[in-house]
């Protein structure tokens, strides 16, 4: 009777089909497909090749230059450090 009792309360599971894994793959893709035309439909190409046709802008300010935002993010990110009593 143990037998019957474990049978009944844990069945044998099976595996998924390799056939519903493929359609579950080719649904992503196609959901993929469809998110990217959505963002072409919406917002168009204009921005993508503004991007790519753009000169590059100055580089980030060296190590010894600190600029008022990064002061302040500086000053900011030490006292948070301090007020929570982590310390490097």
């Amino acid at each position: 009777m143990a037998v019957a009792m474990v049978t009944i309360a844990a069945p044998e599971t099976e595996r998924e089909h390799p056939v519903v894994a493929w359609i579950a793959v080719a649904a992503i893709a196609c959901a993929m497909v469809l998110i990217i035309w959505a963002r072409f439909e919406v917002h168009g190409t204009s921005d993508l090749e503004a991007a790519l046709y753009e000169e590059p802008q100055a580089g980030p300010p060296t190590q010894g230059e600190a600029t008022g935002h990064h002061a302040q993010v500086d000053d900011a990110v030490s006292a948070s450090r301090w007020a929570s009593a982590f310390s490097p």
